[in-house]
């Protein structure tokens, strides 16, 4: 019989500390890695080209960055969900994006992904804190959901055949979307069904995305029924190349094949059917398919060269195996949305589970044979119309059905926007007693038509930016607060101008200005004014000295204002601030990498480079980034050490 039940995984994981306690009014800070160039946009098949332009983040809002995270791990307790029965065990994280963590086939003692063996956060997710491993939900905009490293609801529902199932679901706050996981394991099965389903409940069209990215060992051939794919690496480019093999008689299907980081988006037929597969030497491994609304799938590999071995190693322990990923996608690419209509759905079923195909010829050099025998063998385990006929069960008779027994609660804000807009969505109740803190001054907003202050001294609590709050912002008391909360909803609108207007307002009656400073320094540096951007900057630190707001506000605000004043060209400025930090502050792996940057401008080599030799790690480097590799070679003709080298594209 299945079983769901709670359980404990003890792993030595780095805590995820304070959320960065600034607006995030901002694009995402990784968003250029994602990027297409405009020459080969224009290059693009023309509804390919929509998909890519359709609806970018202009920033995070409302949610916040994750960046309280460190390096030094040690042994924690995290609570678990096992889904199992007697062919597989499920093991799922619900205060971590509802992550599968393992899916072990008990018959055959095979971990079928790659399993990380400890959480170490890093800034891959659209805001920040991100892990590595098993199987994870992204939803939003392209990039990791918000959600890596956030809690969900969790509950036992009815799964169709009358077993238990497990339903995870939250409301995702960079679209305003609601929606739903649901696994289960029908008895005797071998596979996982997965049962995803994202609600539009307002009026609009909004851009809508997902993807189900899952870590496998990279010691693998990845197999998906396509002669083409899309080829995406960190040169902004996107080109169409022939699978698996390269000019040069590479084989792409192999991971360890490609020496930079890149992804692979396979081009596949109108039609067929989707799956894709990682098979080990053996011809074993896991398969994954899916109903036809899960169009897209993809392969990303880290590669051979120094940077990508380094980006493995920082996201897991030295000595681990590597991982690549194969995804499933509702578009051709994760750099495309697709419009989902007000007041509809997009659901789909996806099932996991193990794959043995001949090796001989799943791994041979005929990729058609390849390709045919391991399609073969998917159908004589788990046939598509059986896939097809789960999906509909599910739909009509689970999808809705209430949650029984509660395992795990998320956040209030599901709660607060039921409550404001009285969606009816069965199957995923938000019910007001998950509201908490954050949520409580906007209910009173919603109640009264007052939005209440803050404690005094304290600073502003977390921002609401969708319209129907902005309107009644815009009816609310004036008081400084409230100017603060509606320029932001104001400035994610696009309205940056009112916005600015609003925060000008607030400042004058504001007795803790560094909110207020802030937004506008943020705004002064988006209209091109960085001089007046660094005075109000440093000016806003000065105020939360002033107001004693706590560590998280001072290296959150203490990091700007150093980086702006570097920019404008004012070392002797930046290093004041610098100094009057907290000690512990100073000694973050971000502001040696800051130290370094003052003591170039100073023209002080010798001590940069010593603290270069001294060794630090920048917790929250950003995918992509190439800040460390620069600033060496500002200081010598040396090969760069391994320690840095986190470069994810040719020189």
């Amino acid at each position: 019989m299945t079983t769901v039940r709670r359980a404990v995984l003890t792993l030595p994981a780095a805590p995820l500390g304070p959320d960065n306690p600034l607006p995030a009014l901002r694009a995402p800070a990784g968003a250029g890695a994602h990027a297409v160039d405009a020459r080969t946009l224009a290059e693009l098949p023309r509804d390919m080209a929509r998909g890519l332009g359709r609806a970018p983040l202009r920033s995070l809002l409302p949610t916040p960055v994750r960046d309280g995270y460190g390096r030094d791990r040690t042994p924690a307790d995290l609570d678990t969900i096992v889904v199992e029965n007697d062919r597989l065990r499920v093991t799922v994280l619900p205060g971590l994006g509802g992550r599968v963590h393992s899916l072990h086939h008990k018959p055959t003692g095979r971990e079928l992904l790659y399993r990380n063996p400890v959480l170490q956060p890093a800034a891959f997710a659209l805001n920040g804190a991100w892990f590595s491993g098993g199987i994870e939900w992204n939803i939003g905009a392209t990039g990791h959901t918000t959600l890596s490293c956030s809690p969900l609801h969790a509950a036992t529902v009815r799964a169709p055949d009358g077993g238990p199932m497990l339903r995870l679901w939250e409301w995702e706050r960079l679209r305003d979307l609601p929606f739903q996981v649901d696994l289960w394991l029908p008895e005797g099965s071998d596979f996982l069904y997965v049962g995803v389903r994202v609600r539009n409940p307002h009026e609009r069209t909004v851009p809508a995305y997902w993807w189900s990215n899952t870590a496998v060992p990279e010691e693998r051939r990845v197999l998906a029924p396509a002669d083409a794919a899309w080829h995406h690496g960190y040169d902004r480019g996107l080109n169409r190349l022939p699978v698996p093999l390269a000019e040069d008689g590479t084989d792409r299907s192999y991971p360890l094949n490609g020496a930079h980081a890149a992804d692979y988006f396979y081009d596949l037929p109108d039609g067929q059917r989707r799956w894709i597969a990682a098979l080990d030497a053996d011809g074993h491994g896991l398969v994954q398919t899916s109903t036809d609304a899960l169009r897209g799938r993809k392969l990303f590999l880290w590669g051979t060269e120094r940077g990508g071995r380094r980006w493995q190693e920082w996201l897991t322990e030295p000595g681990t195996p590597g991982y690549a990923e194969i995804q499933a996608g509702l578009a051709r690419t994760q750099l495309e949305h697709l419009e989902l209509a007000g007041e509809a759905e997009f659901s789909w079923l996806e099932a996991y589970g193990p794959l043995a195909a001949d090796p001989a010829t799943a791994l041979g050099d005929d990729w058609a044979a390849a390709r045919v025998d391991v399609e073969h063998r998917l159908e004589a385990a788990l046939p598509r119309a059986a896939v097809d006929a789960a999906y509909t069960a599910w739909r009509e008779g689970a999808a809705d059905a209430e949650p029984e027994s509660v395992l795990a609660v998320g956040s209030g804000w599901g709660a607060l926007e039921v409550l404001r807009g009285g969606h009816v969505l069965p199957g995923t109740p938000f019910p007001e007693s998950t509201l908490g803190p954050d949520q409580e001054p906007w209910r009173e907003l919603l109640r009264t038509g007052v939005l209440p202050p803050p404690a005094k001294g304290a600073g502003p609590g977390a921002p609401l930016v969708a319209a129907p709050w902005r309107d009644m912002l815009e009816t609310a008391p004036a008081d400084p607060s409230t100017e603060y909360h509606l320029g932001i909803a104001q400035w994610h609108a696009g309205d940056r101008a009112q916005a600015v207007r609003s925060w000008e307002r607030g400042l004058h009656r504001a007795e803790v200005r560094w909110p207020l400073l802030y937004c506008l320094a943020v705004a002064d540096r988006e209209d091109g004014h960085p001089q007046r951007a660094a005075e109000r900057f440093a000016e806003a630190l000065t105020d939360h000295e002033d107001h004693d707001g706590g560590e998280p506000v001072a290296a959150a605000l203490g990091r700007e204002a150093v980086e702006a004043l570097l920019a404008t060209g004012r070392p002797g400025r930046a290093r004041e601030l610098w100094a009057r930090l907290p000690g512990e502050v100073r000694r973050r792996g971000a502001f040696r990498l800051l130290e370094i940057r003052i003591l170039l401008a100073e023209g002080r080599t010798g001590e940069a480079r010593a603290v270069f030799d001294e060794g630090f790690e920048v917790a929250d480097l950003r995918e992509g980034a190439e800040v460390l590799g620069e600033l060496w070679a500002e200081l010598t003709d040396e090969p760069l050490p391994d320690a840095y080298e986190f470069r994810m594209r040719p020189s």
